[in-house]
């Protein structure tokens, strides 16, 4: 067993590397929210496709640290509050909204995207106040509240770019409206009920 001061420095650790993990991945995925003109003038002068892997290096340690220090900080959570059960119920149909949201950013021609315009973000909306409602722990307030944050400010940012630049979304179809529907039904029972605890231990109506 460590000393008490050795294992509030191992917790403290682990939370660290969580929030650093959040602010190198999502501040790279602010960058159009805070500094659009930096952004075009770079891969204006680096060119798009070195500007893509600094992206997406990035991207990928700043995610790799949010999944180790997350994965780490549940082995010992600090609790913050209790949820109550009806927050679990919430939570649900909050993810499924999220993966219905998730499918219709990927299949063309939806009214789900032509009504909404960006469905991804709404998406990551709806799945990280799924997920702050249903978890009370610092790693779960600093993991979801943090990504909760930012696709609040980064829906608000994509909306004016469209209206800076008169982005026209066309109408979308009806049976391609109910493929992005059964698409993200379909993805939300394979999570729910099998992916969710295989992959993180924990099942949602368990």
């Amino acid at each position: 067993m460590l000393p008490p001061g050795r294992e509030t420095h191992h917790e403290g650790l682990e939370v660290s590397l969580l929030i650093v993990g959040l602010i190198l991945f999502l501040g790279v995925h602010s960058v159009r929210i805070v500094a659009e003109p930096w952004r075009r003038a770079t891969i204006a002068h680096i060119g798009e496709g070195a500007w893509k892997g600094v992206y997406s290096l990035l991207s990928a340690a700043g995610l790799a640290l949010i999944v180790f220090g997350y994965a780490q900080a549940r082995t010992e959570p600090v609790a913050l509050w209790d949820p109550p059960l009806a927050m679990r119920h919430l939570a649900s149909l909050l993810t499924l909204a999220a993966f219905v949201l998730l499918a219709a950013a990927y299949v063309p021609g939806n009214q789900i995207r032509s009504r909404l315009h960006h469905p991804m973000v709404l998406g990551v909306k709806s799945w990280a106040l799924a997920h702050l409602l249903a978890n009370g722990t610092l790693a779960d307030l600093l993991l979801f509240g943090g990504f909760l944050l930012w696709a609040v400010a980064d829906f608000r940012a994509a909306r004016a770019r469209d209206r800076a630049d008169g982005t026209v979304y066309l109408a979308g179809h009806a049976g391609r409206t109910a493929v992005a529907l059964a698409l993200g039904v379909a993805g939300w029972a394979v999570f729910a009920f099998w992916a969710h605890a295989a992959l993180f231990g924990v099942r949602p109506f368990g």
